[in-house]
């Protein structure tokens, strides 16, 4: 009788420990998203839009249902300031056509919310912990992080970074060179290359890469470029001449990567 309790609770907890395990995943991905006050309603709206474009699109998800596993694992969070992150859609496992379109539906009806400053670094603290007991096992762990300027205030980019590689997470980028399109004055905070900065100071990990976006029109191709590329795990390369470039990771540090901390001391002693 007690070999048959025994048997009966080691069933039991075996069957327990089975159901509570993490779901493996081809990718655990977060999507980074900047909203800080240097891009209007509108374009924080193309930004959004894009996104949702491209989990609708049958490239994305040819390229989730034909990974390993055929899942994903992803969430969507909106930056700003270094105490402004928000997560706007949780951890969500897509599977199928379906789960995918659900996904988009949800970001589509969440508005964006503008807030202040530039804090790549914050964000980059803040999503790592994401992938602590969240109820799935990546093969890849990706950060997939897009913004208008550099780190301007919270702890150096480059600790950030440092700390997220130590965790084996990949960073991605898509800088949206976009600042002053449209407005001859141009926009306090922007760089003219930043797409250098991201390739030097924020990206990192196997095959990280940066996509530049300069111009509005290109960002809905480029999000959904730069998703098949990362759920498909394929080293990015240049597709055509008119693709937007994808710049590898740097093998140095040839950047600045405190610029955005000296341009807003430089206003602040103004």
């Amino acid at each position: 009788m007690r070999m048959l309790i025994a048997a009966l609770a080691l069933s039991s907890i075996s069957a327990f420990a089975a159901q509570a395990a993490d779901t493996p995943v081809d990718v655990e991905l977060v999507l980074a998203v900047d909203v800080s006050w240097s891009m209007d309603r509108g374009e924080q709206e193309i930004q959004r839009a894009g996104y949702v474009a491209a989990l609708r699109s049958p490239e994305v998800q040819k390229a989730i249902l034909e990974g390993g596993y055929g899942r994903i694992a992803v969430a969507y969070v909106e930056w700003a300031g270094d105490s402004a992150q928000n997560v706007v859609v949780p951890w969500t496992m897509i599977d199928s056509k379906e789960a995918a379109e659900a996904f988009a539906y949800r970001l589509s009806v969440e508005e964006p919310d503008r807030e202040r400053r530039t804090s790549i670094s914050a964000a980059i603290d803040f999503v790592v912990p994401m992938f602590d007991d969240n109820g799935f096992e990546g093969m890849r762990r990706v950060i997939d992080i897009s913004g208008d300027g550099p780190n301007n205030q919270g702890r150096p980019v480059l600790a950030a970074r440092s700390a997220a590689l130590e965790r084996g997470i990949t960073i991605n980028g898509l800088p949206l060179m976009t600042s002053g399109e449209g407005d001859p004055m141009g926009r306090w905070g922007s760089i003219a290359n930043l797409d250098r900065y991201y390739a030097d100071c924020v990206i990192g990990g196997p095959g990280a890469f940066v996509i530049p976006v300069n111009e509005w029109s290109q960002f809905p191709e480029a999000v959904r470029r730069k998703l098949v590329l990362e759920l498909a795990d394929v080293w990015p390369t240049r597709e055509s001449p008119e693709a937007s470039p994808v710049l590898r990771i740097a093998a140095s540090n040839a950047s600045d990567c405190l610029v955005g901390e000296a341009m807003w001391q430089r206003r602040y002693d103004r």
